[in-house]
């Protein structure tokens, strides 16, 4: 079970950090991975880490401003957001890909996932 939180309304430039809890998974061989998907757009990743090692992939549209990390002790992952643009502005999802090899944080595509969670609305005002 994932459970995404932290979404609101930020002015550009400003910062958001959304939080994924995740529940019943029985190893760590996952990644999770951040979702978003605007009004007429196809879902893309954002960001994705392997539970296991840490590694994490960035595509180059939030390279250098989201940051993702994990809690293994609160079995949550988190995506801090900076320097945020309106087009930065989706429904986020956090998603979990199971079985997934060391050294890498998952395939991070839409169809690779496993496990989806709720969305969270981001909106960021010009």
């Amino acid at each position: 079970q994932l459970q995404a939180s932290g979404g609101g309304l930020v002015q550009a430039g400003g910062s958001l950090r959304l939080s994924c809890a995740a529940s019943g998974f029985t190893s760590d061989d996952y990644a999770i991975g951040w979702f978003r998907q605007a009004p007429g757009k196809e879902r893309e990743g954002v960001s994705c880490i392997n539970i296991r090692d840490g590694s994490t992939y960035y595509p180059d549209s939030v390279k250098g401003r989201f940051t993702i990390s994990g809690d293994s002790a609160k079995n949550t992952v988190y995506l801090q957001m900076n320097s945020l643009k309106p087009e930065d502005t989706a429904v986020y999802y956090c998603a979990a890909e199971t079985s997934v090899l060391p050294g890498i944080p998952g395939l991070c595509l839409p169809f690779g996932m496993d496990y989806w969670g709720k969305g969270t609305q981001v909106t960021v005002s010009s």
